[in-house]
C-alpha cells in the first residue's frame, strides 16, 4: 500500500471568519460583544437557521438575543466585528433550515459560518453534564470550553476523524448504495477511524468490510468539517486490482456498482439512472476530481 498526496490538491483556503481564538479567554469578551453595535448574532433552534427568503444566513443584531440563550463566540467577520451564535429554545419557525439541508446553495463564506456554528452549538447543548463525575458544568472561553466544579476538568469540543474514498480500478469509479437512503443513490464509502488506527488503516478496512474489495495507492486530497455529529471527513482517492470481488456488506451497504466516466458525467448533469450526492459534500468533490482526471485521460 502507498500513500500520495496530489500536488496542488489542497489549495489554502479563502478564511471569511477569523476565529479570534485569543480573544476567548477574556472574560468579558461575550458582554463587549453584546454592548457593540457593530456585533451580529447567527441564531440557532433544533439545529436550524434563519436563511430568510434568500439563499443566504440572516444575522441579527444582539439585542434579539432572549436571557435564556446560550452565547458563544464565533468569531469575527471581514469587517471586524464580533460574530456570536446563539442558541434558542422552541421549535425552528418555517424558513429555517438544517445545513445538511441547504446544501450548495449557500455562499461559501455563509457555509463556514453555519458549519462552525452546527458543530459548536451541538456540543455545548449536549455537554452540560461532566462525563467523569456528573456534576453540571460551566460554560468557559466564550462558549468553547465546559468547567466542572465538582471534579476541575475541563471539557472542549470533540472532533471525530472520518475517512471518505473515491475507489478506481483505473478506468472505472466504484460507489455505493446505503441502506438508509432511497433508491438510485450512490456515493463514496466512509466511515469512521476507530482508537488506535490510522486514517489510511481506516480506509482499508473500511472499503474491504463495505465493499470486499482491496485498495492500494492512497491519494490524500483534502478534508471536510461536517457535523453530523461532529466529524473531519479526509477525502481520499484509492485503487484497486480485484475489481471482480466488489460486493456489498448487505447491511450498511445494499448495492455497489462500477461506473464508466460517461455515466458519471450523466449524472453530475442531473442525467442518467443515478442520483450522486449534493454539491455542498467533499464526496461529491471526489467523484468530480476522478472524474475530471478520467475524461482527461480518455
Amino acid at each position: 500500500m502507498t500513500l500520495q498526496r496530489a500536488a496542488g490538491a489542497v489549495p489554502a483556503p479563502r478564511v471569511p471568519l477569523s476565529r479570534a481564538a485569543e480573544e476567548r479567554a477574556e472574560p468579558d469578551v461575550i458582554a463587549r460583544a453584546l454592548r457593540s453595535p457593530g456585533t451580529r448574532v447567527l441564531r440557532l433552534r433544533e439545529g436550524k437557521a434563519d436563511v430568510g427568503a434568500g439563499d443566504a444566513l440572516v444575522l441579527v443584531g444582539p439585542g434579539e438575543i432572549a436571557p435564556g440563550d446560550a452565547v458563544a463566540l464565533l468569531g469575527r467577520g471581514e469587517d471586524g466585528g464580533m460574530i456570536l451564535l446563539a442558541l434558542e429554545e422552541g421549535h425552528a419557525p418555517e424558513g429555517w433550515a438544517e445545513l445538511r439541508a441547504l446544501g450548495g446553495a449557500l455562499p461559501a463564506a455563509d457555509t463556514a459560518l453555519l458549519t462552525e456554528a452546527r458543530a459548536l452549538g451541538r456540543w455545548i447543548s449536549e455537554s452540560r453534564y461532566c462525563p467523569a463525575c456528573g456534576a453540571e458544568t460551566e460554560l468557559r472561553q466564550a462558549g468553547w470550553a465546559r468547567h466542572c466544579p465538582g471534579c476541575s476538568r475541563e471539557h472542549f469540543p470533540r472532533t471525530d476523524p472520518a475517512v471518505i474514498v473515491a475507489v478506481t480500478d483505473g478506468e472505472r469509479l466504484l460507489l455505493g448504495s446505503n441502506a438508509a437512503w432511497g433508491p438510485g443513490r450512490y456515493s463514496c464509502f466512509a466511515g469512521f477511524v476507530e482508537a488506535g488506527e490510522s486514517a489510511e488503516e481506516a480506509l482499508v478496512r473500511e472499503i474491504e468490510e463495505e465493499s470486499g474489495i482491496l485498495v492500494s495507492d492512497i491519494e490524500y486530497v483534502g478534508s471536510q468539517a461536517w457535523p453530523y455529529p461532529r466529524s473531519l471527513m479526509l477525502g481520499f482517492l484509492a485503487r484497486t486490482d480485484d475489481a471482480g470481488t466488489a460486493r456489498p456488506d448487505g447491511t450498511e451497504i445494499v448495492d455497489v456498482r462500477w461506473f464508466t466516466a460517461d455515466q458519471i458525467g450523466l449524472a453530475l448533469a442531473g442525467e442518467g439512472e443515478i442520483g450522486l450526492p449534493g454539491p455542498a459534500s467533499i464526496s461529491r468533490g471526489l467523484i468530480e476530481r476522478w472524474h475530471a482526471r478520467a475524461s482527461a485521460d480518455a
